[in-house]
């Protein structure tokens, strides 16, 4: 089976060793987003702020492998702080109609940069 090596300028370029997203057959794995500004490479500040960046990372990801949001299977999003977990439904609810992927939120002690946010997941084409 062909890996193929999923990248776009579109969204923040991988600050470590791994890829933005691996295509493998019909499935496409993507890499955890924190909410880095592309162009800057600089953390986003604010809660709100860094969950519509995230989303934007992902999305921007997605569509450099040639399909949408809706094609995302299954997110994983993990929080330093579960109270922001409605926030997240909310801001979710405008990046993603039903059926909604399935999901995991999980809260962890810390993310790189100091990120509030992580998401990644899984693409079927």
């Amino acid at each position: 089976m062909t890996i193929e090596i999923i990248q776009t300028k579109n969204a923040p370029e991988a600050i470590g060793t791994y890829s933005q997203a691996i295509k493998i057959g019909n499935t496409i794995y993507l890499s955890g987003q924190i909410a880095l500004d592309p162009q800057s490479m600089q953390l986003v500040e604010g809660i709100e702020a860094q969950i519509h960046q995230v989303f934007k990372n992902l999305k921007s990801v997605v569509e450099a492998s040639g399909v949408h949001l809706s094609n995302i299977v299954k997110i994983n999003i993990y929080l330093t702080d579960l109270s922001h977990f409605a926030l997240v439904n909310t801001i979710m609810g405008e990046y993603f109609t039903k059926p909604y992927p399935a999901r995991a939120a999980v809260g962890v002690a810390s993310l790189p940069r100091n990120a509030l946010i992580e998401a990644d997941g899984v693409v079927v084409l």
